[in-house]
């Protein structure tokens, strides 16, 4: 409950919004904690829990702001602190069912008076970097473990320090000032779209995927329009927000007359500044586009996921929440959802759990293990358009694009159709079948226009066979692309046959505005394509 003392406190505190290294001091040297948890706006109504360095727990609520306080007495620094969305949900850490929206903080000393401690995607970063150097997955297996006296003052130091370098420009341009001193958990702030909170409002958070384990893993921080930031690796450096852009796309994506949404995996997903000339087909889409047509691309397609946990993980809202009558979704998957080999001894199980949904049989019905429907890829298809119609939206089914293999499923010419299972010695599917012709399945069961991305990209390979390292990912000038010199896939010596380079981003996107054109049901958006 926020108390009269605590709102004269916080009117007084928001002369500082805005200002990195303004305090506040309490009224009196009673102990109080305080804070905001936002996301860009309020996590109206969270639930926040701390655990201190002996294990004590405490538990509050949000108010409608964002703001929660409560009487840290007793309590000893580190505070390990987290937030929960409001609702019934709480799980943050399982990718097999729906994850709820968490986030976390530190805060590494209690000062006798007013102590602030704001949670938000920063401040998740920034525990997750700690968690990470404590070698926890990610910032939840800290939070579940309440090791909070493990927590040391000079790593939360460090990740405020990789942070702030991260996103110092991005402050100044929103307007904080004296950025060398801000502090993402203890600079005083509101959830007002204004200051840190309008630097929130442009950035995507989530958590990331462990593979071995199917758990959420550390956390990941893109921009407005899925440019990484940060999430590529567990620690390390960001790529720094352009702010103003941010906010320029973030005006055009509310303003657009229609917005296209891709729902997908790395064949279509926004790569890394680091990772050029890598490119999904999602992250040049727009650019087929008339510019006077006033179209914005939302190319949420996540590398790894599958249209299962696409879903499950929270990747698909980050974008859902723009959606509005008259908007595009098209639905990409397949690739992952293959993951289904229980035998595999290092993420057989995970594999399962977390990414594998089943393809329909010879005869086109669902395949799923009885009492889990939702481990159907067709019924997995089937809950985007469920949304999408929902909300007003076109679906569109796009089966995946092709690998560069032959009929022995290796490296080579001709290519012909790889997205399928085959029972193995081990036994280790439970069904298997045809993810291509479930996406043809699925799209004839709800009447869903189909693009055939699967042929018309095997097509295109095929008419490439001596220039196609020009447009998968085989990267031979390690000058120019120095990441490539320390990988061991993507470069001349050893293609990446599934994934493109910018040629071959392009090529594939406009092998969808093709698919658009031919297809007469989507003919009012195909009349916006150049």
């Amino acid at each position: 409950m926020i108390t009269r003392r605590t709102l004269l406190a916080l009117s007084i505190s928001a002369a500082c919004v805005g200002l990195a290294g303004c305090a506040t001091s309490g009224l009196d040297n009673r102990p109080e904690l305080a804070g905001v948890v936002a996301v860009g706006g309020p996590l109206a109504h969270a639930r926040v829990s701390i655990v201190d360095a002996k294990g004590l727990r405490r538990n509050v609520q949000a108010d409608s702001r964002g703001r929660y306080e409560l009487d840290p007495s007793g309590l000893t620094a580190p505070l390990l602190i987290s937030a929960i969305e409001a609702g019934n949900n709480s799980n943050c850490r399982y990718n097999a069912t729906l994850r709820a929206r968490c986030l976390a903080s530190v805060l590494t000393e209690l000062s006798p008076g007013r102590n602030i401690a704001n949670i938000n995607p920063l401040t998740d970063r920034i525990v997750s970097d700690v968690a990470v150097g404590l070698n926890y997955y990610g910032p939840q297996q800290l939070v579940d473990a309440g090791k909070a006296a493990d927590i040391t003052p000079a790593a939360v130091a460090a990740a405020k320090k990789t942070s702030l370098e991260g996103f110092a420009a991005a402050l100044k341009a929103a307007g904080v000032s004296e950025v060398e001193r801000f502090d993402a958990v203890t600079t005083p702030m509101q959830a007002n779209g204004k200051g840190l909170d309008a630097v929130l409002e442009v950035v995507n958070h989530n958590r990331n995927y462990h593979n071995p384990s199917s758990e959420s893993a550390y956390t990941v921080l893109t921009d407005i329009s899925f440019r990484p930031i940060v999430g590529l690796n567990g620690s390390g450096p960001y790529e720094a927000l352009d702010f103003k852009r941010a906010q320029q796309e973030l005006a055009a994506i509310k303003a657009a007359k229609v917005r296209v949404l891709v729902v997908g995996d790395s064949t279509a997903a926004t790569y890394e500044l680091e990772r050029m000339p890598r490119m999904g087909w999602g992250q040049v889409f727009e650019a087929n586009f008339r510019p006077e047509a006033s179209v914005k691309v939302l190319n949420a397609a996540r590398a790894g996921r599958s249209s299962k946990d696409f879903y499950m993980g929270g990747w698909y809202q980050q974008m859902a929440r723009f959606m509005q009558p008259g908007d595009l979704v098209l639905i990409n998957h397949g690739h992952n959802d293959q993951n289904c080999d229980g035998s595999k001894k290092e993420r057989g199980a995970a594999d399962v759990a977390g990414l594998c949904s089943y393809p329909n049989d010879a005869q086109g019905r669902p395949q799923f293990p009885s009492g889990k429907p939702e481990m159907s890829f067709q019924n997995s298809l089937l809950r985007y358009v469920d949304m999408a119609r929902a909300a007003g939206a076109t679906p569109v089914f796009l089966t995946p694009t092709t690998r560069v293999w032959n009929k022995d499923r290796k490296p080579g010419f001709p290519v012909v159709p790889q997205h399928l299972t085959t029972q193995n010695s081990a036994q280790g599917f439970a069904f298997v079948g045809d993810y291509s012709q479930t996406v043809k399945d699925a799209a004839r069961a709800s009447g869903v226009p189909l693009i055939d991305l699967e042929a018309k990209t095997i097509s295109f390979a095929n008419a490439h066979q001596q220039d196609w390292q020009n447009y998968w990912l085989a990267i031979g000038d390690f000058k120019a692309w120095p990441w490539y010199a320390t990988q061991s896939a993507g470069t001349a010596k050893n293609p990446d046959t599934t994934h493109f380079q910018q040629g071959g981003a392009e090529a594939v996107a406009a092998l969808v505005a093709q698919g658009l054109k031919e297809t007469p049901a989507l003919n009012s958006y195909a009349v916006l394509l150049k």
